[in-house]
């Protein structure tokens, strides 16, 4: 299920509908977080959670876009990732409990 993406080509954010109940403040950190990323090394990042309510960050790109920067994303990916553990585990849990029903 997708959280969250934004993307370089048609500068858009997009938050899941289903997450509209976040606080203001987590919305609007993953929103910089989305956008600042895709400014910063073009293409398209989306926030995912798999079955098991485990949050991925999925970058992709089109295959003409000279300007993508491979490389950079993946450093980019793993520096939000240490960044953000604190966020990312909240976010995991809230997906456990509100949509996948857990307790």
């Amino acid at each position: 299920m997708v959280l969250c993406g934004a993307s370089s080509y048609e500068k858009k954010f997009y938050l899941n509908d289903k997450f509209q109940s976040l606080p203001d403040q987590v919305k609007d950190e993953l929103k910089v977080m989305c956008v600042l990323f895709t400014e910063d090394v073009g293409g398209v990042l989306t926030l995912l959670f798999d079955e098991e309510g485990n949050l991925s960050l999925n970058v992709t790109s089109e295959e003409e876009d000279l300007l993508f920067d491979e490389i950079g994303s993946a450093l980019k990916i793993k520096q939000i990732q240490q960044q953000k553990q604190e966020l990312f585990e909240a976010l995991e849990t809230y997906y456990r409990v509100f949509i996948l029903g857990e307790k």
